[in-house]
């Protein structure tokens, strides 16, 4: 069984692979910088009591961190409770992926990983919308190589600053009804409007120059916490897939075995 692990800013996500390759469990927990490496230990180990697996069935595992402070103390705890080594997307570590970008070096684990996992899964080219903390849209080109992208603040991150830059407007939450007409006739809806219909709407027109920039029709898939709540605002049709960087963290694993 291979154990994968993304930490990003907000949630760091857990899941177990199978020898035929089958997602077992997938789990997410708050991602904390100040948690110490016990502290990880403990939660893994109640993670995997809860899923009824037995650490010692744990052949190998792999991580992909944007936070480098959770990084020193999760891969530890990783190591003890299941005994075996962690790799590490980074630099040195295979992915099989060409990337083509100014400073290959600098490319993000996650974004690495959910693009190795698009590029296993789904037709080339492929564009990969990552609705996170920060939203990310990255491009597979047809050869699959990893082309370039955008990133924009999140929806969280753009509610928090609502709230902390002005006077008057609350601190709303993303989730509840969806949006029922972009006009909104009170202030929360105003708010929830423009956060999700102005993704939705940025994410249909970057799409449509994506494809123009690549030169034909891509799939598309999204990812990450906020994707379910934007597919029914955008006039693309793209696919959900909420664990892609797991995949393409296995598919990382398999090439460094």
């Amino acid at each position: 069984m291979i154990l994968a692990i993304d930490v990003g800013n907000t949630n760091t996500q857990f899941g177990a692979f199978d020898d035929n390759e089958k997602l077992v469990f997938e789990s997410r927990i708050a991602t904390n910088q100040f948690r110490m490496e016990d502290e990880y230990a403990i939660l893994l180990t109640d993670i995997l009591v809860l899923y009824k697996v037995n650490a010692d069935d744990i052949d190998g595992a792999i991580l992909s961190s944007v936070v480098p402070p959770v990084t020193v103390q999760i891969k530890p705890a990783i190591e003890r409770v299941c005994g075996c080594r962690v790799k590490t997307v980074g630099p040195g570590l295979k992915t099989g992926l060409n990337i083509k970008i100014d400073e290959p070096a600098a490319l993000g684990a996650d974004l690495a990983a959910v693009a190795v996992g698009a590029k296993e899964k789904y037709p080339l080219p492929v564009i990969v919308i990552d609705l996170g903390t920060a939203t990310k849209i990255l491009a597979v080109d047809k050869t699959g190589a990893f082309i370039g992208g955008i990133i924009a603040p999140g929806m969280k991150i753009s509610a928090e600053a609502l709230a902390q830059k002005t006077a008057c407007l609350p601190l709303i939450g993303i989730s509840g009804e969806p949006v029922k007409k972009v006009i909104g006739t009170d202030t929360i809806n105003c708010m929830r409007s423009g956060l999700l219909n102005g993704t939705a709407f940025m994410l249909d027109g970057m799409i449509e120059s994506f494809e123009k920039e690549i030169g034909e029709k891509c799939s598309v898939v999204a990812t990450g916490g906020f994707s379910s709540a934007i597919k029914p605002l955008c006039k693309t049709d793209f696919i959900l897939d909420e664990n892609l960087i797991l995949t393409g963290l296995l598919e990382i694993y398999k090439k460094n075995r």
